[in-house]
């Protein structure tokens, strides 16, 4: 038994939870993309034709949704399997040998038109390259007109400096814009961007974010890292940050969520916000101990068991909830008055629940509300290639894992440059 939605959330139909790993079948309609809208908390899947992931998708290799833009735009990634081949690093700054195993190709959807047709982004001129699909955002032009930028920084750690690799609609070909990093030397771990408030906000859940308005002529790179202590240490809990860590807009702010729990700590949800974007401290707004949670008779009638959950996002309307995935169900929480709010199979087409975390679905704001009816069809489509449906039937999952999953499935792909000092 499922409780009832909270009164004091809005209309289901102005956002979904996007599944980020897409489904490769024939769209809708015919184009490149189609996308079926099911209301939150069940996961809206996209389809994407063969042309734009022309093999099977495996754990290694699959199709994968980078941003999802409010103005409708979706960035997509698709990372193909190739035979493995040495790549060689050598500029001023870094060198070395990798061997890579795939290679990526990038897309832009506007889902705002129909039939889905998504643009192959050109590949930058050599020697230029882009290193890592997490460091790879998406931001529509403040110009309007329905120009993006997307951009990837490129950061060299041990040095002062960085590159924005930008690709404008205004410009058609990409360019480098030279930065002052303001880091110190540490390894960064990006986990993904968040456009906001006509920026980048590049994430590390464990140390903080970084940002930058790429459309400035000269951009200037700013730092906010999370309170000391949440700061983690380098390389404590690589690999598993955002199964229990998030950063995302609710309310227009910027939220950091973290429910990591340390040595000797009661497991808990607390809910930073960073009260302007050229803040650099964060304040605490909500917290509760998942002991609170479990306790009360909404968390009960879920018939959930009493397990730390994994964390999905915050509401992007509503910043007192916080979602979770927990024994193939997607639950939210009112994190003030510890109640569930609501809870349905999520249904993702990948990855099975012992790798989920919170980089497999996104939280997107749609560019027009869409019938708050969420059981019914409406007479037309009222947005483009989106078309509002009753839910998508949750996919059964089979596969269980004995043990911690290696990281090296339904991966991250790309590295950061290093400075070698000798």
């Amino acid at each position: 038994m499922a409780p009832p939605s909270s009164s004091s959330a809005p209309p289901p139909s102005s956002w979904v939870i996007l599944g980020s790993i897409q489904r490769v079948s024939a769209p809708a309609g015919g184009g490149d993309a189609s996308l079926a809208l099911a209301a939150p908390p069940r996961v809206s899947i996209l389809n994407v034709s063969q042309s734009v992931f022309p093999e099977a998708a495996t754990p290694h290799h699959f199709p994968f949704v980078l941003a999802a833009d409010p103005s409708g735009l979706l960035l997509l990634q698709a990372n193909l399997s190739r035979p493995p081949r040495r790549e060689v690093l050598d500029g001023p700054a870094s060198h070395g040998v990798y061997w890579k195993d795939s290679t990526s190709r990038y897309f832009v959807l506007d889902a705002t038109t129909a039939p889905g047709t998504a643009f192959h982004l050109p590949d930058p001129e050599p020697p230029n390259t882009i290193l890592h699909q997490a460091l790879l955002g998406l931001l529509a032009s403040p110009a309007g007109g329905g120009h993006y930028m997307v951009a990837e920084l490129q950061p060299i750690i041990g040095l002062d400096k960085a590159t924005l690799l930008c690709f404008s609609t205004e410009v058609g070909e990409w360019v480098e814009k030279r930065v002052h990093c303001p880091l110190p030397p540490r390894p960064l771990v990006p986990i993904g961007v968040v456009s906001h408030h006509g920026r980048f906000w590049w994430v590390d859940l464990s140390w903080g974010v970084i940002h930058c308005d790429p459309f400035a002529d000269k951009p200037v790179l700013g730092f906010v890292p999370f309170p000391p202590e949440r700061v983690l240490k380098c390389r404590e809990g690589w690999g598993v940050t955002d199964e229990y860590r998030y950063v995302g807009v609710s309310d227009g702010k910027l939220r950091f969520v973290d429910t990591y729990v340390r040595s000797g700590d009661a497991p808990k949800v607390a809910v930073w916000t960073l009260a302007h974007p050229d803040s650099t401290e964060w304040t605490l707004e909500q917290e509760t101990t998942f002991a609170e949670i479990w306790g009360d008779k909404s968390y009960k009638a879920t018939r959930l068991p009493k397990k730390m959950p994994v964390l999905a996002l915050i509401h992007p309307k509503n910043p007192c909830v916080v979602f979770f995935f927990l024994e193939q169900q997607l639950f939210g929480v009112d994190v003030r008055t510890r109640k569930v709010v609501d809870c349905k199979p999520y249904g993702l087409v990948a990855p099975p629940s012992c790798y989920i975390a919170s980089r497999f679905v996104r939280a997107w704001e749609l560019p027009q509300p869409l019938p708050s009816d969420n059981n019914a069809m409406p007479s037309s489509c009222p947005v483009g290639m989106l078309n509002w449906c009753k839910g998508i039937k949750a996919k059964k999952d089979k596969a269980r894992a004995p043990h911690k999953p290696s990281p090296g499935y339904y991966h991250l792909v790309g590295h950061t440059r290093q400075t070698f000092i000798g």
